[in-house]
């Protein structure tokens, strides 16, 4: 339901906040090696989220990416609107113009409530929740040997 752009922030920022020191700024080649995504790509993903206050980031020879006060209690529903816009949570499955419960599409009723489902998923869980996932080994989020595959 989400991008792939949009799951390539929520690990950003969940490999960001495992680093609890505010001090610890992370550079965008050792993140995007990190996390197997592509640097140039992360940078900006990156950089949107910063303009969002979603995290944090200073330029320069010391500088890097680092968590702020609002990034664990951010909700990933957030994330979602300021990478993917709420819009896809509205979008027809079948790809229609318009449709709605005044004019559904063939699969608009069996989807509505999945798509509700999923709302209210990304607007309760928090960064925090996914953070503690993996710090309690349920849950991992890269191919190192540091950091524990996938959320």
């Amino acid at each position: 339901m989400i991008s792939k752009t949009c799951g390539y922030a929520i690990r950003g920022i969940v490999f960001l906040s495992l680093e609890q020191n505010k001090s610890t700024k992370h550079g965008i080649l050792e993140i995007a090696e990190d996390l197997q995504i592509p640097q140039h790509f992360l940078g900006k993903i990156l950089q949107d989220l910063v303009r969002r206050g979603i995290i944090s980031s200073i330029k320069g020879p010391h500088g890097g990416f680092f968590v702020n006060a609002k990034t664990k209690d951010t909700p990933l529903i957030e994330v979602v609107e300021a990478i993917d816009g709420l819009g896809i949570f509205k979008k027809c499955f079948l790809g229609r113009e318009e449709c709605s419960s005044i004019n559904p599409c063939p699969l608009h009723d069996e989807f509505d409530g999945c798509r509700s489902a999923i709302f209210k998923t990304f607007e309760n869980l928090k960064i925090a929740d996914l953070v503690t996932k993996i710090e309690n080994g349920d849950s991992y989020l890269s191919l190192s040997n540091d950091f524990a595959t996938e959320i």
